[in-house]
Order: structure tokens, then sequence, then C-alpha cells
């Protein structure tokens, strides 16, 4: 007669060997799928930050400013405050480089926006207080425009003797949209900082000199100086 201890059952190791197994590929399979669930947050996260970095810009919202990494900043120190503006290098580049070029040569200190209008825009680039006036010396440059840059409120664009006709040194800036100008004249920038200070020079009293729109303003409105922030 067989012992009690011959009669128990052995234990299998291969079936525990296999339980083993199994658990533990259910275990990588969690660990597998949270590691996608945190690649997959941090991804979304990353676009997320991207997105609230940029400033809205020409094109993309109408000339809110791109934010476009390489795009340089204009600081504008006037009497009646300070504004800043993106200028589009990246795609207005004759336009805007030139512009630049006239600030960093001093071009534009201490002379006045010598036309104004309320509701369509300011006039700069020619005139000092004493009445004496300013030639960029780089004389007319190419007319140029782009399809995504328009006459939106705020815009930066070039002053000409004529629609269609290249600008040297003058500029205005609108105080309101004037989409009507697209086409005919040429902007290069949008103010992103400060137009409540564009539309307070626009509002000033002026002496309806100008049968276009606007005239000189009864005060003089000096811009002290322009700065130019690179990138």
């Amino acid at each position: 007669m067989a012992s009690k201890k011959s009669q128990r059952k052995r234990s299998n190791p291969a079936k525990k060997q296999s339980a083993f197994e199994s658990k533990g590929v259910k275990i990588g399979i969690v660990i597998i799928f949270i590691a996608i669930i945190a690649v997959t947050a941090v991804y979304l996260y990353s676009g997320s930050s991207d997105e609230g970095n940029g400033s809205d810009v020409n094109g993309d919202d109408g000339n809110g400013g791109n934010g476009v990494v390489g795009n340089s900043i204009a600081v504008f120190d006037t009497t009646r405050g300070t504004f800043r503006v993106e200028l589009f290098e990246d795609k207005t580049p004759i336009t805007a480089g030139n512009f630049v070029k006239l600030v960093n040569d001093g071009f534009y200190d201490g002379m006045t926006f010598y036309r104004i209008s309320n509701d369509f825009m300011i006039q700069a680039g020619r005139y000092f207080p004493d009445g004496t006036e300013d030639q960029s010396q780089y004389g007319t440059i190419e007319f140029e425009t782009h399809e995504d840059v328009k006459h939106v409120d705020g815009a930066i664009s070039m002053a000409s003797t004529g629609a269609g006709v290249g600008g040297s040194g003058e500029f205005f800036i609108c105080d309101g949209e004037q989409s009507f100008l697209d086409g005919s004249y040429a902007p290069f920038g949008v103010v992103i900082e400060g137009i409540e200070v564009v539309r307070d020079i626009a509002a000033q009293p002026h002496d309806n000199s100008n049968p276009a729109g606007g005239g000189v303003p009864l005060e003089d409105i000096i811009i002290n100086s322009i700065i130019i922030e690179n990138p």
C-alpha cells in the first residue's frame, strides 16, 4: 500500500511557468499602452504650446501679425505715444528692406506726420517741423505687392506719386481697413501693438488741406525715433 506521501499529486512546473509567462505578457502590454498614451500626450501638449506662441498674421488672419521667425519689428516713438509694427520681410522683402535701411540711417528721426485723416490714415516720411524736407537717398524702389498682404487696419504701406508706382521714403499707416487701396499701393507690415496711438494721431485736428482726404495737423506730431528690433 502506497504511503500518503506517495499519493499526493506533484505540482506541475510547466503549468506554473506558463501562467507566469502569461502574466508577464499582460504586464508588458499594459506598459506599452501607458507609454503610447504618454507620448501622445506630450505631442499634443507641444503642438498646443507652439500655436499659442505665435502671433496671428497677415494672410493667416488678414494682417494680424504672422509672428514669422525672421521678421523685424519697428518701434515708433512719437510725441503722441509708442507703437510697434511687424515688417513683412518674408513676403515683401524689397519694400520692408528699404524701410529698414532708412530707419537704420535715422532718416525718419525728427520728421512729422504731415498728413492725417480720421478713419483713413496717417502719413510721414518727408517733412520736418520747420517745413524743410528730405528724400530717400535710395531713390524709387520697385512696386511690390503680395496676395496675402492687404491694407487692413494698422497696415503700413508705401506712399507714392500714383497708383502702381514704386515709393521711396514716404509711408502711411491705415486707421481702419482701406481695402480700396489694395493692388494700387504697397503694404509691407502691420501694427501689432499700440494701434490706439495711430487712432489718436489720425483723430487730431488738421487743416483739411488735402483734397484726397485729411491735411496737416494743427499741432506738430513728431517721430522722435524708430528703432528696429531684429528677430
